[in-house]
């Protein structure tokens, strides 16, 4: 099974314009993050794919492998499906940039879930983490996820879901990580699929899989991962490296 990490890096960003190419320690974001996936161990290749030259020739003068986009996107599953058409691999690992400290067992898990799915039932993984304070629960930044019995998502939102109309029911809140784990064939059907209304309304990608009938399957995980979405969060990470 040829497990790849794709890296998706726009150089543009609304909250935080051009995070990637900012100083973590001496080195760009997006070199952290390209180095932290190299050094798991986890992939038998990682990739970049960006729409800006900067970003390209950062990694790739680092001896790092870099693709440019050709067309415009959406969304990153669009970047990185246009990255990998050609490529013979079996899943694709969605890294997110702006998240140089990768968490190495989450992304473990992930990929361990395809080794175990001998009927080839899940199109693709991904991850969620409990959340317990209420402010975090309401924010509609925090994406939250509600799942079957099965561990297989049901739907994803910026709301509250579920709602809490009885309080007492042992109902658990679980925001999504979106760090994704495709099966190639997955990940090239929603490339050619067209955005529905639902993933249009919440503008979240992994609606369109579940429109069009993929099955996501959720691993859950403990540890939050560290993001760098605004100047704020740069810092903590300054001070965390």
């Amino acid at each position: 099974m040829k497990t790849i990490a794709v890296i998706p890096a726009r150089y543009a960003s609304t909250r935080f314009p051009a995070k990637l190419m900012q100083d973590l320690g001496g080195k760009t974001v997006i070199l952290r993050t390209y180095e932290a996936a190299k050094k798991s161990h986890l992939f038998d290749d990682v990739f970049v794919v960006t729409d800006s030259d900067l970003i390209f020739n950062e990694i790739v003068s680092n001896g790092g492998k870099a693709i440019m986009s050709i067309n415009e996107h959406e969304s990153g599953s669009d970047r990185i499906a246009e990255a990998v058409e050609n490529m013979e691999v079996d899943i694709v690992v969605n890294v997110q940039g702006d998240e140089p400290f990768i968490n190495t067992l989450a992304l473990e898990k992930l990929i361990e879930v395809y080794k175990n799915d001998t009927d080839k039932k899940i199109d693709l993984a991904s991850l969620m983490f409990e959340i317990t304070d209420e402010a975090e629960i309401n924010n509609p930044n925090n994406v939250k996820v509600v799942v079957d019995q099965n561990g297989f998502a049901l739907y994803f939102s910026r709301s509250v879901i579920p709602y809490p109309r009885e309080k007492n029911v042992g109902v658990r809140y679980m925001q999504h990580i979106g760090i994704y784990a495709f099966r190639k064939k997955a990940l090239m059907d929603f490339y050619n699929l067209p955005m529905k209304y639902l993933e249009a309304s919440e503008k979240l990608e992994q609606l369109r899989y579940l429109e069009f009938g993929k099955r996501i399957k959720m691993v859950e995980t403990t540890d939050k991962s560290i993001g760098i979405d605004t100047p704020e969060d740069l810092e903590k990470a300054r001070r965390l490296l």
